[in-house]
């Protein structure tokens, strides 16, 4: 790089954070290459039949946007409590937690409508809400880590699920994976044309895109949360409530993966299954680590992600390859950033030294 260039990238912050992007971009697909090296697979077949898989007709981009909404809405909640320095990796559990109260406030009506859907969806978000705020409650007054409390909500979620399935919520005469019995068709969420998304499930993430930016970045709420999180010490000492703000952080971050729960059974399973979060909350982790926890790329890299679980049923298809390698990829794309980011960090630190 030459020193015109290195000085027009000091100048342009935006140019440069692009750069970097592009950086992590080209050595993702250095190490894809590698790992699809030892599998005998021609490395750019294999992407190219990802992305046809996940974008090669209109039913498969469907798919991919059904995929798309669950996942943006666990990513961008996760935003929240980042802003407070917490780890919410009880998410997972709080997508599980939502389909459950979601089915549970829908098993007393044979059929529905409008009012019935809607009393579904605010179940869902309690469900989360309420997961979270447990995850919370032990942070902030037990003094466990989040991690830790988190991933053992997430185990007891799953529990309750497959207790419900093949207890209480049985199907009649049949205790089976399959799940507890559909609901009627008159409660799914209405489809977007011929596809399987639902439009009000994009209208929803696109809306807590949008609510959760404003919430963070236009309001007196979101100033207070991240001061709390920049020293918890100095926001007590100026009365900022930082307690009362962590477990509202908690809080809202689950109910949107409650939402998402909800929007599992409403409008892609139509039942409760044991995956019924389809590892999303994971997933989503994943993707806020990639977007250095910032709102902008979060639903693009949602969007790729979910083209490539969609398309990586094509793998085994057409070159015989496990459908696994797409969150191999995933990983490895996380890694990349990280890399590239290890890197840009080393050397502003070694200009600002010298």
């Amino acid at each position: 790089m030459t020193r015109a260039m290195a000085r027009t990238w000091t100048k342009s912050p935006a140019l440069a954070e692009a750069g970097w992007l592009g950086a992590a971009m080209l050595l993702a697909l250095g190490l894809t290459i590698l790992v699809t090296l030892p599998s005998g697979a021609p490395p750019f077949e294999t992407i190219a039949v990802l992305f046809e898989g996940g974008l090669g007709s209109v039913s498969k981009l469907g798919r991919v946007l059904a995929g798309w909404v669950p996942l943006t809405l666990c990513a961008v909640g996760l935003l929240v409590p980042f802003t407070a320095r917490l780890w919410n990796i009880g998410v997972e559990g709080q997508v599980v937690m939502g389909a459950i109260f979601c089915t549970w406030a829908l098993r007393p009506f044979d059929s529905g409508g409008v009012p019935e859907i809607l009393l579904a969806m605010g179940a869902g978000i309690l469900g989360g809400a309420l997961w979270a705020l447990l995850a919370g409650l032990l942070r902030v007054f037990g003094r466990v880590h989040e991690i830790f409390s988190g991933l053992g909500l997430n185990f007891v979620a799953l529990g309750v699920t497959l207790w419900l399935i093949f207890g209480p919520w049985k199907r009649p005469g049949v205790a089976s994976m399959s799940g507890t019995e559909p609901i009627d068709a008159s409660l799914w969420l209405p489809r977007l044309g011929s596809m399987t998304v639902s439009w009000a499930a994009l209208a929803l993430a696109l809306a807590a895109v949008i609510g959760v930016g404003l919430l963070l970045r236009r309001t007196t709420w979101g100033l207070k949360l991240r001061a709390v999180g920049e020293n918890p010490k100095a926001a007590t000492l100026f009365a900022l409530g930082p307690r009362r703000r962590l477990l509202q952080a908690f809080m809202l971050c689950g109910g949107l993966a409650g939402l998402a729960g909800a929007i599992q059974v409403l409008g892609v399973y139509h039942r409760l299954l044991p995956s019924i979060s389809s590892s999303y909350g994971y997933t989503a982790l994943l993707v806020g680590m990639m977007a250095s926890f910032r709102l902008g790329p979060v639903p693009f890299i949602c969007l790729f992600f979910a083209v490539l679980n969609v398309g990586s049923i094509q793998l085994p298809l057409q070159l015989g390859l496990d459908s696994s390698l797409s969150g191999v990829i995933q990983g490895v794309m996380v890694l990349s950033v990280f890399l590239v980011h290890g890197l840009r960090l080393w050397l502003r630190q070694r200009g600002e030294s010298a």
